[in-house]
């Protein structure tokens, strides 16, 4: 059955109808931020009333083994059992690791997806990608397990700082690359000093179905759904150093400085536009500043971008594009290009 996208106007009442199905127990998952900020939006909600909550640290940090299980664990102790539903009620860290625990606790659960970032409305709920961090990278470990549904509701937005806005953007941003001149221009055309809300809804369900559209028609990432790591080789290896060196970034701007990165190969590589390159590199560098690294990481960064899944025989594989909504897939450059990226980046 394929996952169900909700885009909400009552939320209390739509969280009951998806709980009608019944459950001999139901979870709620969140972290210590959602929990305090984003759960009030849901009182008064009668499915809730005989929930039992678990709550998780925030932040990626703790999307470990170690909080996954804790989380298997109380989900036994507290009585679960394959009949239980799970509801996961926060960012991507939240939805990526409720997500695999539901999908693993006694051989799966039932789960839905209720996103309060923006990061994950239009990326980590949406597709059914669940995993944790490993070993000092990102998503190391995970399946395909698509929720029984998500529900997105912008009301969550307001509870997001202005870093949080920024971070989810980006992956819009990613999407309106992948889809065309016009969506990308009215992306480059949005104020994130003071973001319209009421704008930004339009915007998240275009960008939703740019996703989805992508999902479906290669739900397991062996060919056209590849267009979706576009930004991320780059911006998974900066995402990675900046957490061993204990300065971790939000995901969308390591993914903003990736897409950076890969708009350049584009141009080197593929005869992207330079002109429209250049639009996004002053947008990004206007929203998302800069990523204070030296040409003394480069090498370590390299290896970190050659254990991304995507590759094969350890040769890196990028998504580039010849030019707006023209998707290549599975592009190579070489050592001394990817170098020169880097060079751009910290430029730029």
């Amino acid at each position: 059955m394929a996952q169900q996208i909700i885009l909400s106007t009552a939320l209390s009442g739509e969280v009951t109808a998806l709980c009608e199905a019944k459950a001999d127990k139901l979870f709620v998952l969140t972290d210590t931020t959602t929990h305090e900020k984003c759960l009030p939006l849901l009182k008064g909600c009668k499915a809730l009333e005989d929930a039992t909550h678990i709550v998780i640290g925030a932040t990626d940090t703790h999307k470990t083994l170690d909080t996954l299980a804790a989380v298997w664990q109380q989900l036994g102790r507290q009585g679960g059992s394959r009949h239980s539903m799970m509801i996961c009620l926060g960012g991507g860290m939240v939805t990526d690791l409720g997500g695999f625990a539901a999908s693993t606790f006694k051989r799966g659960i039932r789960f839905i997806n209720i996103p309060t970032t923006l990061l994950a409305m239009v990326d980590a709920a949406v597709g059914g990608k669940t995993g944790i961090n490993f070993d000092g990278l990102k998503n190391e470990i995970g399946a395909f397990n698509e929720s029984e549904a998500v529900i997105i509701n912008t009301q969550f937005l307001h509870t997001l700082d202005s870093e949080n806005i920024r971070s989810g953007y980006a992956e819009m941003l990613k999407h309106a690359l992948l889809s065309g001149q016009d969506l990308l221009g009215r992306h480059l055309d949005f104020d994130l000093n003071n973001p319209d809300l009421p704008r930004l809804q339009t915007m998240v369900a275009e960008s939703i179905k740019v996703k989805e559209e992508i999902v479906k028609a290669d739900p397991h990432e062996h060919g056209l759904r590849k267009a979706l790591n576009l930004g991320h080789t780059f911006g998974h290896a900066l995402e990675s150093l900046a957490l061993e060196q204990d300065r971790a970034v939000l995901h969308g701007y390591a993914v903003a400085w990736g897409l950076v990165c890969e708009l350049y190969l584009s141009c080197a590589l593929r005869q992207f536009p330079e002109n429209i390159m250049r639009q996004c590199v002053r947008f990004i560098r206007d929203y998302y500043g800069t990523f204070a690294f030296d040409c003394k990481t480069y090498d370590h960064l390299y290896e970190l971008m050659r254990h991304d899944k995507k590759n094969q025989a350890g040769v890196i594989n990028f998504t580039l594009l010849n030019g707006v909504g023209n998707i290549a897939l599975d592009c190579h450059a070489t050592q001394k290009d990817v170098y020169e990226a880097f060079d751009f980046l910290r430029e730029a």
